[in-house]
């Protein structure tokens, strides 16, 4: 479950944004400059993007910067000369950013490599608006067990999670009957199996609806980031496998649904803008004005929906299984697929070797228990190398 506690209502805010340069981390990054007097930026960091990350700096005055690649040091070092800033670099410099001080952290670090950094963000309880669906699906009971301790605010951003966060009653969560993750379906919803296989990199990039970084937007073309938010919503909103659901919705207007036991259905709706989520978490617990285009249903006048078909998104299968299976699988269906993407976007694999990589990944390993952070990277680790193993042979390249 996610805490609902009222986060600081003075009128500055202090923020940290983790993964700034990144896509959620822009989009966070607009809205604070439409109204730059309500708050005061702590820490910004990026893996690499030291030129966009020393412009972000420098126009918002954070006090902490840092880069994950090391080797970037003495670049963002120039890029911050003369400012007050202090410089870090390498993944526990990120770590440090994520626990210094501050109202408000934007978890935007994309894959495995955001879950230290998120636990540290919790454990400092603030409010945690996180974008990593890897943090709960890879460690979703470690987390849980550290927002208990801290007593953090966890926020979702993903459009998905967040419109259910909206409309779920979590005092009477016995009333809820099933929640309902609604998918666009990617761009090769109508495309034929056969020609699945030999789509491009590029063309599994164009999401017919949202903007997305590369490896979220083959996610959503292999529905895997719907499988992703499956196991997300359990924990979550502590709702078992079989009482969410994933329905097809192109146009990408309505963002989830909960469904009440007298036959209600709730649905949060709006255009398809991720500032309309981040902006609901970086005023939370009040509304902040948004620039998303304004939703017109009389223009959009046709809202359609259908069943996802297992055959063309069998991801969404390898998702259930190791959501009941619990224990390691989730962690290496993660790990496996961030892998076989790699793979793909790499001129190494056919699209549609991305779930079949993730399925003999799971087939490989045994299960395991996780009980520490330790734990979870070590079946990544042991994940992605089997991953690799499996994309080394001949008869799966291109």
């Amino acid at each position: 479950m996610t805490k609902r506690k009222a986060a600081r209502t003075e009128e500055t805010r202090r923020v940290t944004i983790l993964g700034s340069t990144g896509s959620i981390g822009c989009n966070t990054m607009d809205l604070i400059e439409r109204d730059p007097g309500a708050y005061t930026v702590e820490a910004l960091t990026a893996n690499r993007s030291v030129e966009a990350l020393s412009r972000q700096a420098r126009q918002f005055n954070a006090q902490f910067v840092a880069v994950a690649d090391p080797a970037c040091y003495s670049e963002l070092k120039e890029a911050m000369a003369g400012t007050s800033a202090e410089i870090a670099a390498g993944p526990d410099a990120i770590v440090e950013a994520a626990g210094r001080e501050a109202d408000w952290v934007m978890a935007g670090i994309v894959g495995a490599v955001g879950l230290e950094p998120t636990l540290q963000a919790v454990r400092a309880g603030g409010v945690v608006a996180f974008a990593n669906k890897e943090c709960l699906v890879c460690a979703g009971d470690l987390m849980l067990q550290e927002i208990s301790k801290s007593g953090a605010t966890f926020l979702p951003v993903d459009s998905e999670h967040n419109a259910i966060f909206q409309v779920f009653d979590f005092d009477r969560r016995d009333s809820v009957e099933k929640i309902i993750l609604t998918a666009s379906g990617g761009p090769f919803r109508e495309t034929s199996l056969h020609d699945m296989q030999g789509v491009s990199p590029a063309q599994a990039m164009l999401h017919p609806n949202w903007d997305m970084g590369a490896k979220i937007s083959v996610d959503s073309a292999t529905m895997m980031n719907k499988g992703l938010e499956l196991i997300e919503a359990n924990y979550l909103f502590g709702i078992p496998e079989d009482r969410i659901d994933i329905l097809v919705h192109p146009q990408s207007i309505i963002h989830s649904m909960v469904s009440y036991i007298d036959g209600s259905v709730l649905a949060q709706l709006g255009t398809p803008d991720m500032r309309t989520p981040i902006a609901y978490t970086l005023a939370w617990p009040q509304r902040m004005n948004a620039p998303s285009e304004r939703l017109d249903l009389v223009k959009i006048s046709t809202l359609t929906f259908e069943a996802p078909d297992p055959q063309r998104f069998p991801a969404l299968g390898l998702a259930r299984e190791a959501l009941k299976t619990g224990g390691s699988a989730p962690t290496i269906l993660n790990a496996s697929n961030e892998v076989a993407v790699g793979g793909f976007l790499d001129g190494k694999l056919g699209f549609r070797d991305i779930p079949r990589v993730v399925a003999d990944t799971l087939e490989k390993m045994p299960g395991d228990i996780i009980s520490s952070v330790a734990d979870v990277l070590s079946v990544d680790a042991a994940a992605r190398q089997t991953a690799g193993e499996i994309i080394s042979d001949t008869r799966l390249r291109v």
